[in-house]
This record gives C-alpha cells, sequence and structure tokens, in this order.
C-alpha cells in the first residue's frame, strides 16, 4: 500500500523532531489531509505544515495518538526488510544481557516497533498487537519472527483493552504449535510455572526481574508480606534470601495456586502461605489482627490507567502504601511499586512519604528501580518509563 501524506499543523513537528514518535489528532492539518479519509493502520508519510519530510508511518484517524512515527529515513519505508531489522536490533540487545531465552524481546516504541510487544518463553514467543497499523502488517511481522527466533510455538495475547481504543478485537490466539498453557521459566535460579494462554499480560512480568534480585541486598528479615503477589515472584524470592514466613496475597485463586505450586517446585512450601483477598481488606484485617512483618512489598496493577484516573489513583497508591507501612516492624524494609506512567517517579515517593507521615513514620529511600533492560526507555518519549520500585527504611515517626 502506498504511503498517503499526513501534514501537522504550523509548529506541531517540534515534539517530533526531538524524538518522540506519537501524533495527536489535534496537532494534524484535517484541511489539508481529512483524517476520515484515511483507513485504520494505512502507513502515511508524516510532513510538517511547510512539507518538509518527517518520517514514515501508519494512522488510525479514530485514535487520539493518531499517527505513529516508525521511521525517520526517507529510503526504510514500513516493509518486511524493516520488521527483520527491527527484530534483529532488538534480539542483539538481549541476547548480550541474558544467558537464558527468557525476556521482553520487543518494546514497542522503544525498539522501534510501536505497536508490538514480544515476551519470549524460550521457544515459546507471546505476541501483542495494540494498534491498528501494526495489526495491518501482522502476517509480515509474524513471518519476520518465525524468520529471525525459529520458534516452536507462538501465542497472540490480544486480550488486552488497549486494543479497544484502537477499535480493535480482543482474544487470545495460537497461531503456531501446541504450547498448552504451562511452561517452566527460571529466573535467577527459581523455577517458575508460567502460563502463557491464561496468565496475565502475555504471563509473566518481566519487568521486575532486576528489582527482585535488589531483596539480597538489604535483607528480608523473618516474616514477609507478599501483596498483588501473582505467581509469587517476589515472595519466592524472600523465601531463597532465608524469609521464614511469606504471606502472598492477591484476589486471584488461580494465581494463589500457581503461587502455592511454585513454592512446592522450588522446595519453600512450608514457608510460603497463600493468602486470597482484595489487598485493602487483607491489609486492614492483618493490622486490626496486630500482625506485623519485617518486609513489606506492594506490586500492584496500575492504578492510574488513563489521565483523568489520576486523582482516584493517586488516593489509592497512598492508601495501600499507608496500610503496608502501618504493617511494618521498626527498621523494616518497604518495596513499593507503580506502573501507572501517568504518575512520575517523583509523584510517587511523594505519595509514598505522605503515606508515611500519615502512618507516623519515617521513611528513609535506599533506591530506586526501573524496568529492566530488557524494557528499555526511550528518551524522549517520558511514557515508555512506566515502571516506579521504591526500597525504603521505615522507623518510628521522628
Amino acid at each position: 500500500m502506498k504511503p498517503m501524506p499526513l501534514l501537522l499543523r504550523k509548529d506541531q513537528e517540534r515534539r517530533l523532531l526531538a524524538g518522540h514518535c506519537w501524533v495527536y489528532s489535534n496537532e494534524v492539518d484535517t484541511q489539508a489531509t481529512p483524517l476520515k479519509d484515511l483507513t485504520p493502520g494505512a502507513p502515511v508519510e508524516v510532513l510538517s505544515d511547510h512539507e518538509r519530510w518527517i518520517g514514515h508511518g501508519y494512522v488510525n484517524p479514530h485514535s487520539l495518538i493518531c499517527a505513529r512515527l516508525v521511521s525517520r529515513e526517507r529510503n526504510r519505508p514500513l516493509t518486511p526488510t524493516l520488521w527483520l531489522a527491527r527484530i534483529h536490533d532488538a534480539l542483539a540487545l538481549r541476547e548480550r544481557l541474558y544467558e537464558s531465552p527468557f525476556y521482553r524481546l520487543v518494546f514497542g516504541e522503544s525498539d522501534g516497533l510501536p505497536g508490538l510487544v514480544v515476551d519470549r518463553y524460550g521457544d515459546l514467543l507471546g505476541v501483542q498487537f495494540t494498534t491498528a497499523g501494526m495489526e495491518r502488517v501482522r502476517g509480515e511481522v509474524l513471518a519476520a519472527l518465525e524468520q529471525v527466533l525459529k520458534p516452536s510455538a507462538i501465542v497472540l495475547r490480544n486480550d488486552t483493552s488497549v486494543r479497544e481504543l484502537e477499535g480493535l478485537a480482543q482474544g487470545v490466539e495460537t497461531i503456531l504449535g501446541d504450547p498448552g498453557d504451562a511452561l517452566i521459566l527460571t529466573e535467577h535460579d527459581l523455577d517458575f510455572v508460567v502460563a502463557p494462554i491464561t496468565g496475565q499480560k502475555t504471563g509473566w512480568f518481566f519487568d521486575q526481574a532486576e528489582n527482585r534480585t535488589r531483596l539480597a541486598r538489604y535483607g528480608v528479615g523473618e516474616r514477609v508480606l507478599d501483596v498483588c503477589s501473582y505467581s509469587g515472584a517476589w515472595g519466592l524470592r524472600a523465601a531463597a534470601l532465608g524469609a521464614q514466613e511469606v504471606t502472598c496475597v492477591d484476589s486471584s485463586h488461580t494465581a494463589l495456586e500457581r503461587v502455592a505450586d511454585n513454592a512446592q517446585r522450588n522446595g519453600f512450601a512450608a514457608r510460603v502461605h497463600p493468602l486470597q483477598g482484595d489487598a485493602f481488606e487483607v491489609l486492614r484485617a492483618l493490622r486490626d489482627e496486630g500482625r506485623e512483618f519485617d518486609t513489606v512489598i506492594l506490586d500492584p496493577p496500575a492504578f492510574i490507567k488513563r489521565r483523568k484516573d489520576e486523582k482516584e489513583g493517586v488516593q489509592a497508591y497512598a492508601r495501600l502504601n499507608r496500610l503496608g507501612i502501618e504493617l511494618l516492624a521498626p527498621g523494616g524494609l518497604l518495596v513499593t511499586s507503580s506502573c501507572s506512567f501517568h504518575m512520575n517517579r517523583d509523584a510517587f515517593l511523594r505519595t509514598v512519604q505522605q503515606a508515611g507521615r500519615r502512618a507516623g513514620r519515617f521513611l528513609q529511600l535506599l533506591e530506586t528501580g526501573q524496568q529492566g533492560p530488557d524494557h528499555p526507555v526511550h528518551p524522549a518519549i517520558p511514557e515508555t518509563a512506566y515502571l516506579k520500585t521504591l526500597f525504603l527504611r521505615v522507623l518510628p515517626g521522628s
């Protein structure tokens, strides 16, 4: 398909020239290039108001982000050759970083492939197409992945709500092989069962892997509380570091069954205790029982998924952290995370600090983590730096 021109309004190219790749609908000169005439996913050439060529991309006239730049080289349009090159580049980075093939292989904009996420589990690939532009070239991208990786199985995890914003249907589909819904992943000497078809996201949260290793530096003590535990990656890491009583809290019965299975698999069954329930309700109940922990880990889902959710989301982070802080023994370790890219690092730290003050505690920030290097940050796109993980020491108020 021959790319159509997409002209911007006056002075709207500055952010793109600085490196960002998103074009918003109010930045387009709709008199010169009516968006309604463009097909979702169609290739476009983005031009400034005085027709300066900016880059190749794709369009979706029905989305607030109505276009995304993919290539800034005029002789590299959106073709199978480009997909191959970008996937090779992505693989080269991960092979430098990891001895075993378990990582996020493609992280959207940060790997020059906006609208594409690929997680690698050995010979299985979990793939998400989140935009109309990537959906249009799905066959080309999958062929490139097969050529470069030669996987035995590919699962499409297109059940993310982001696809709704692009007008795309949701669903899960196995398009290569017959992988079943259980495979073994090894993360720093611990084995976990991963569900590539029914698990959350694409089955595993690779983004916290580096942060989980940081627990060893601080020590976790005897009693650990892992809230929003999913399959128990944080909790089992604490058990491996010597914790004698690890309580893993999650609202999902299926997730907690996997916690128990993973604990058994790693020899921690006697020390890891799944507890089902709403995180806020369970924390209140533990507080009312007078329970106390040496380490509390809070790794909730994003409370701020859209900008309009910001006020309510900040309040949720504040409540969750106050409850967690109130359960810590003096000098205890709080590990708390936010994956809401609408909440920046300073705002998150400020929210946790305020929660500490309301709980009558004094906090010391020991370290700040982000997503691992298989989720590289695009320097011009703040939205790609979404994960914030704080390691704090909690002391009596002063």
